[in-house]
């Protein structure tokens, strides 16, 4: 399970930096939402495997 958590934090930093090269011009409110919602999916995520 160790491995799939490390696994899954460098796809969401993996996103967050796509995120900002990709729209250099959103705001600062934006990319913290954005890390939030990936961030929320991705405890969900979590959840959903470690159930199964």
């Amino acid at each position: 399970m160790k491995n799939i958590k490390i696994t899954f934090w460098f796809v969401w930093f993996f996103l967050v930096i796509l995120w900002n090269y990709g729209f250099p011009e959103a705001s600062p409110f934006l990319d913290v939402l954005v890390a939030f919602i990936l961030s929320i999916l991705n405890i969900i995520l979590l959840k959903l495997i470690k159930r199964y």
